[in-house]
């Protein structure tokens, strides 16, 4: 299929609102917002206590945080299948290839990433801004809580980054979810099955929402948090 008519057979798709290319983008969707939130539940107060407080072992877990940060979609999806499979310690519940599998295997790949962010994010705040909330009556809690409002931008920026990598994730989303039509199956791995089977126009289609979600999540985090300059 030539380029050109790959293109408007994509934007023929879109604008019919084919079922197949809707269902991909809505499952995509659901299952990376769901991710993103559980990493942000875990991800960001580890690492708010881990920037936040002096321990010993602390320097040992920013290098495991970063280290996990690095870790490839087909190794966590290894791990995910096999706690899942059959015979794996969570078989019983019979969720391998489903929506809940792959919310699963994409925390447990994005919460580290979202706790490395957070640590750098918190680690880089001005120390002043807890001592004045303290000297002020504050709380710990409440000094931890207006270093989280100082921080606010950065946070957003690591929550959208890890949302990023987790909309255009491939890898565990075949290996847990099966990529079961109108099911689990993804825009990314639609995109996959469907170029090898030639059919590069509801690739273009999909690979053309991916970069509007991209670019609507970008934008609403530059509005929400302006620039101060």
């Amino acid at each position: 299929m030539a380029l050109g008519d790959a293109l408007s057979g994509a934007l023929r798709l879109l604008l019919t609102l084919d079922t197949h290319v809707w269902s991909a983008v809505i499952v995509s969707l659901r299952v990376s917002l769901l991710a993103t939130v559980l990493s942000v539940l875990i991800g960001l107060p580890i690492g708010f206590l881990v920037a936040a407080r002096q321990f010993s072992g602390r320097r040992v877990i920013e290098i495991l945080l970063n280290t996990a940060t690095a870790l490839p979609t087909v190794v966590v999806g290894l791990l995910v299948y096999a706690l899942l499979s059959r015979r794996g310690l969570l078989g019983p519940l019979g969720l391998l290839y489903t929506q809940s599998a792959m919310v699963i295997g994409e925390t447990i790949l994005v919460a580290p990433l979202m706790a490395a962010l957070t640590v750098a994010v918190v680690s880089g705040a001005d120390p002043r801004i807890e001592e004045t909330a303290l000297t002020l009556g504050a709380s710990r809690f409440g000094a931890a809580i207006s270093v989280f409002v100082e921080t606010q931008r950065g946070l957003l920026a690591a929550i959208t980054t890890s949302f990023g990598r987790l909309i255009s994730e491939l890898g565990i989303a075949l290996m847990v979810g099966g990529n079961i039509l109108d099911s689990t199956r993804t825009m990314t791995t639609t995109i996959a099955l469907e170029t090898s089977k030639g059919d590069l126009a509801l690739g273009f289609a999909l690979g053309l929402i991916l970069l509007s979600v991209a670019l609507a999540v970008n934008g609403a985090v530059a509005v929400l948090t302006p620039s101060r300059a």
